[in-house]
Parts: structure tokens; C-alpha cells; sequence
């Protein structure tokens, strides 16, 4: 319990959810796109442990990572990042 307590401050709850509303949203656009993760994986020069990490928030995804995915399924930055 204190040992968590201290490894996490207050805000991280509020930023655990905030990601998860991110990686929720990078898998529906996937998934609206009408490609597999091994398609996207493809697409972006990755592997599908890549495409699967990103989704279920085991890797995080940095700003070029987000544009590739951005410009594969059509959306624009702001889809993923709004109300975060």
C-alpha cells in the first residue's frame, strides 16, 4: 500500500485514463478502417506485436508513431487526442 502510494502521484490515475481513452481510440480506427493488426502492422513497417502493444497500452506511442497511424486510417491527430 505505501509503497504505491508513493510510486504514484496523484495525477497518474487521471493520466492512466486519460491513455486508455487513447488506445481505445487508436483500436477503433483500426477497427473502422476495416484492417487487421497484421495489416496495419504492414502498412506501417512493423510487427503486429507492435500494433497489438500500442493498442492495449504496453508500448507508448510517440508523436511520429501517432501520425503514421493518423495518416493509415484516415483520421487526424486531434481524433486521438481530443477531450484527453
Amino acid at each position: 500500500c505505501c509503497v504505491e502510494a508513493r510510486r504514484y502521484g496523484p495525477h497518474d490515475s487521471a493520466r492512466r485514463k486519460a491513455y486508455d481513452r487513447f488506445r481505445r481510440r487508436l483500436r477503433r480506427a483500426r477497427e473502422d478502417s476495416g484492417l487487421t493488426q497484421v495489416e496495419a502492422a504492414e502498412a506501417l513497417g512493423q510487427s503486429q506485436t507492435f500494433v497489438s502493444r500500442c493498442e492495449r497500452g504496453e508500448r507508448r506511442v510517440d508523436v511520429l508513431e501517432l501520425l503514421g497511424f493518423a495518416k493509415l486510417y484516415g483520421k487526424s491527430i486531434s481524433y486521438f487526442l481530443k477531450g484527453l
